[in-house]
């Protein structure tokens, strides 16, 4: 299926510019196809993301998985946690899975498929390839100030506002 439209813009591109930080995972690489084990028809795990050189002030994160090429108006949330401590450096592999893998005081809010977990890269059939930000935001309160009843939307609106910086890996997948 070809949905012939143009490109979705970097969806960061038109927030506020924030101080920039380091983010590594050794199951991504930047600008390339994601592994199978990301994608919502192969393993459906969340990758491990590493996070260094935070913005001074930091006093929690929240972590998402946005694609902005979804034949919708306003994208798609595949994950979304917040309130993740200060002192947190990584999410591991699988973190996605539950609030059960997370750090304590954080907590999933539900993704564009219902759930309040990860679910992987999953484009329309022969659609063009698909990106998948995978950000870490540094975030300038120790919570959010939301509820597992908030949606990814307003969750950003609240981002917008409190995010000193932010780490960005951005991967493909086209079905």
């Amino acid at each position: 299926m070809d949905l012939a439209r143009r490109r979705a813009e970097d969806p960061y591109a038109k927030l506020p510019p924030v101080a920039s930080f380091d983010l590594t995972s050794p199951d991504l690489t930047d600008g390339a196809p994601l592994p199978q084990s990301a994608v919502g028809d192969g393993g459906n795990t969340s990758p491990e993301l590493v996070w260094a050189n935070v913005p001074e002030g930091t006093q929690s994160f929240a972590v998402t998985c946005f694609d902005p090429d979804a034949p919708t108006p306003s994208g798609f949330w595949h994950w979304f946690v917040v309130d993740v401590p200060a002192n947190v450096t990584s999410l591991p592999s699988g973190a996605g899975e539950s609030d059960d893998a997370v750090p304590s005081s954080a907590f999933h809010l539900r993704n564009d498929v219902g759930h309040a977990s990860y679910d992987g890269a999953a484009p329309p059939e022969g659609d063009a390839p698909h990106r998948y930000y995978y950000v870490v935001h540094a975030v300038s309160d120790e919570t959010l100030g939301v509820d597992e009843t908030t949606s990814p939307a307003v969750a950003s609106f609240q981002l917008a506002s409190m995010t000193l910086g932010r780490a960005i890996l951005v991967g493909t997948h086209r079905a």
